[in-house]
Formats: C-alpha cells, structure tokens, sequence
C-alpha cells in the first residue's frame, strides 16, 4: 500500500475509519517488514489496533486523529507516540518490542 493512499488520509479526504485502518495496514505491513509477528485487530464496537507479539506480551499500538492529523501512539508518555507518517515509527516500535 503506498504512501499516495495514508497522504490523502492526512488531508482528510474520505472517511475516517477507513483512514484509520490503512494507516494501521501500513504500520502492520512495515512492522512485519522488520521481522516483528504482527496482527490486525478488528473489534467489534472498539477501535482497531495493530499488536505486536512480544516476550513480554503484547504491545499495541493505536491510531488516532489530532487536530495535526494522524498519531501512532504504544503505551504511554509522549516517546510512544508520533505522527502516522513518520517513517521512524516502526523502527521505533520495533526497540520497544524487543
């Protein structure tokens, strides 16, 4: 999925849910990319969320819209968390997860 797609989410053109869940396509595929097991949750009445296997157990990680735009947040405290388009992001995630 290319950048083209989570772009226009960022200019907010279409329907939320669905620029939610292509960003969080996106992280899970380049998080996969790096080696990490990842799945995509789907919760009926909640929001979705990608999960990151780990030892320690599972990570998740959300993504929500600011005012800004897009946000990838894993836990708490203002180091777990960056703009959805970001493209450290995974590789941060990835430090976390190990």
């Amino acid at each position: 999925m290319g950048n083209s797609k989570a772009a226009a989410c960022e200019r907010g053109t279409g329907d939320d849910q669905e620029h939610q869940f292509i960003h969080l396509v996106r992280l899970a595929w380049d998080l996969r990319g790096l080696g990490l097991e990842i799945s995509v949750e789907l919760p009926r009445g909640a929001e979705p969320y990608v999960v990151v296997r780990r030892m320690s157990g599972p990570l998740r990680v959300a993504a929500t819209k600011h005012d800004q735009g897009w946000v990838f947040s894993w836990g708490r405290g203002p180091d777990r968390q960056a703009p959805a388009l970001d493209a450290e992001v995974p590789h941060r995630i990835r430090q976390v997860a190990r």
